[in-house]
């Protein structure tokens, strides 16, 4: 789960971490108000997208000569009409693709006098078992650019979570970035905070870029994105509350409600499967047979005949979708619960492209003979390379 930078660096301020003071907006009267309860003289007005590159990203409505989605604003006229620009108009950046992103809240902070700018980020590093701690000076960059031209500028520490945060990695991290004196202090002291930020709500990623020393030497945090593992949010109801849909594509955000993991993809075959790999299977062979996968849908290992039903609808709400392979393997997952919702869905939807069904495993005669005799148009197949070769071939029948 992502959250917006204003989210982000509340919380943070919850663990000690320095973030200049700041103000969210819904609409342009509540932007000059928060600029009013600022210090000044300067004012930085911020999109609020799930998506980086927001100062170099442009407004679709705007033209191509607009500013971006981060400006500095010295009044607080300049305030309203920056907050005027970007509320209600769509922003589109290099992570948001050509669709962009409509933007419904704005962050007003105060202005930094910076003097330098680092990197410095978090994420569970799943080849270690540990928490890598990842930092540069060259922040304010493309940290990709940066790994790929100039590695030896990029500076990983990792900590064993059985042994938590020590002094050394602290130093190590104030060393990586090549601070001294009081700074120095300062970058273990914020080390410390962060990994405990970090660990104590179940993060699965936190980058800020830039972490900035100030003209009068002090290290703040500009900028932060945070995302959460969604599998911990049980634990932390006040991070789940955090959670802004609007940012979220409305069918994972309506397959989230039956604890279906449903990615959209671009193809235009849609897939209902049990288990991950298996999924990941059936779409390669898709892409196998000529093409392309609409979505990644995992129903789990349990499902009942409800959120099968509710995940054949989620697929069909997809109007790119031109047809559907079910391929199901039935351990625990029984496959006449799976047949009852596949039949129970398609009559619902009037089901109108093309469906074919792989059943194998745990009472699939029962759940064959429910296909079967259900009056509907449903194409079984004997195996996996059987059922993609069949959609392949049913889907360009009726194109």
């Amino acid at each position: 789960m992502n959250i917006h930078e204003y989210q982000a660096k509340e919380l943070l301020a919850k663990f000690g971490v320095a973030v200049p003071a700041g103000y969210a907006a819904l609409t342009v009267d509540e932007a000059v108000e928060a600029a009013g309860k600022l210090p000044g003289p300067l004012y930085v007005v911020k999109a609020q997208i799930h998506a980086g590159g927001r100062g170099k990203g442009k407004f679709k409505e705007l033209g191509a000569d607009a500013k971006g989605g981060v400006r500095l604003s010295k009044t607080l006229d300049e305030v309203r009409a920056n907050a005027a620009d970007m509320l209600g108009n769509t922003l589109v950046t290099v992570q948001t693709g050509e669709a962009g992103k409509q933007v419904n809240r704005l962050y007003v902070t105060d202005g930094a006098d910076i003097a330098r700018e680092y990197y410095l980020s978090m994420l569970v590093d799943r080849k270690t078992g540990r928490i890598a701690m990842i930092v540069s000076t060259e922040g304010g960059m493309d940290i990709e650019e940066v790994a790929h031209s100039t590695p030896e500028k990029i500076v990983t520490i990792t900590i064993d979570p059985a042994e938590g945060f020590q002094p050394h990695h602290g130093r190590a991290v104030a060393f990586g970035l090549k601070l001294k004196g009081d700074l120095n202090k300062q970058a273990q002291k914020l080390a410390k905070q962060l990994y405990e930020a970090f660990n104590a709500t179940d993060m699965a990623m936190l980058e800020i870029n830039p972490l900035i020393e100030t003209t009068d030497g002090k290290l703040l945090v500009l900028d932060a994105k945070v995302s959460f593992d969604s599998n911990a949010l049980y634990r932390h109801p006040d991070v789940e509350a955090l959670r802004d849909e609007t940012e979220e594509d409305p069918a994972e955000v309506e397959a989230s409600k039956y604890d279906l993991a449903y990615i959209k993809l671009d193809g235009d075959i849609g897939c209902m499967v049990n288990g991950a790999g298996l999924a990941m299977a059936t779409m390669d062979i898709i892409k196998l047979n000529g093409m392309f996968p609409a979505n990644f849908l995992d129903v789990g290992g349990g499902a009942s005949k409800e959120k099968v039903t509710a995940a054949f609808k989620i697929i069909l709400s997809d109007p790119a979708v031109k047809g559907i392979l079910v391929n199901i393997f039935g351990g625990i997952m029984k496959c006449d619960i799976i047949a009852d919702g596949i039949v129970a869905a398609a009559r619902d939807v009037n089901l109108s492209v093309p469906l074919v069904v792989r059943l194998e495993g745990t009472n699939v005669e029962q759940g064959k003979a429910i296909l079967a005799n259900s009056g509907l148009a449903i194409v079984p197949a004997n195996d996996l390379g059987d059922a993609a070769r069949k959609i392949v071939a049913e889907v360009k029948a009726v194109a």
